[in-house]
C-alpha cells in the first residue's frame, strides 16, 4: 500500500507542476497565428512582379582564357594560334524576374538593387495584372535597394513597419512575387537583433 500511496504523491505533484506549464501553452497558442492568408490577401495589391531586361556584351578571349600565361606575357604561341580563338565580342539581351511592393499612391516602388542594376527597360506588372513602364529613381548598392516609379492611378501602398518595435521571437512575413509567381508567402521569427 505504501508504494502506492508514494506513486500517487509523485503524480499528484508532478500534476501539479505542470498545470502552469499547460496554460503557458494555452496562452502560447493564442498568440500564434493560426494563418498569414488575411495578411496575404491584405498585402496583395501592393505586391509588384518586377521584369527587366537589359543588354549584356561578351568580350573575345585568346588562349589566356584558358590556359593563363604559361610563358609568360610575351607568349610566342599567342601571336600564331591567338587569332584562331579569339571571339569578336557579342552583345546579347538578358531578361531577369524580382519584386518590389508599392510604398505611394504616386506610384514609387520600393525593390531591391541587384533585381535592376544595369537594366535597360524596366517592366512592372501589378497583381490586377496592368503592366507599366518604370523609371530608375535612385539605388544604393550597400543596402541593396532601389526606388523605381511607375505611372498609375488606383494604387495600394504598402506601409513600413518599425524595426524598433521587433523583438526576438516576433513574427516575420516575407510576401513576393519573384520568378514571374504570382504570389508567394513565407514566414519565420526574428532570431537575432543586432
Amino acid at each position: 500500500m505504501k508504494p502506492l500511496k508514494s506513486i500517487l504523491a509523485v503524480l499528484l505533484i508532478f500534476g501539479f507542476f505542470t498545470l502552469p506549464v499547460q496554460a503557458g501553452f494555452s496562452s502560447a497558442k493564442k498568440m500564434i497565428p493560426a494563418s498569414f492568408s488575411e495578411l496575404a490577401k491584405y498585402a496583395k495589391p501592393g505586391v509588384v512582379n518586377i521584369q527587366i531586361s537589359k543588354t549584356t556584351s561578351t568580350s573575345g578571349r585568346g588562349l589566356e582564357h584558358f590556359f593563363g600565361h604559361p610563358f609568360g606575357q610575351n607568349d610566342p604561341f599567342e601571336e600564331f594560334f591567338g587569332p584562331f580563338f579569339r571571339q569578336q565580342p557579342r552583345e546579347r539581351k538578358q531578361s531577369s524576374l524580382g519584386s518590389g511592393f508599392i510604398v505611394d499612391k504616386e506610384g514609387y516602388i520600393v525593390t531591391n538593387n541587384h533585381v535592376i542594376d544595369g537594366a535597360d527597360e524596366v517592366k512592372v506588372l501589378l497583381s490586377d495584372k496592368r503592366e507599366f513602364d518604370a523609371k530608375v529613381i535612385g539605388t544604393d548598392s550597400v543596402t541593396d535597394l532601389a526606388l523605381i516609379k511607375i505611372e498609375a492611378d488606383d494604387l495600394t501602398p504598402l506601409k513600413f513597419g518599425s524595426s524598433d518595435k521587433l523583438e526576438v521571437g516576433s513574427w516575420v512575413v516575407a510576401i513576393g512575387s519573384p520568378l514571374g509567381l504570382d504570389q508567394t508567402v513565407t514566414a519565420g521569427i526574428v532570431s537575432y537583433k543586432g
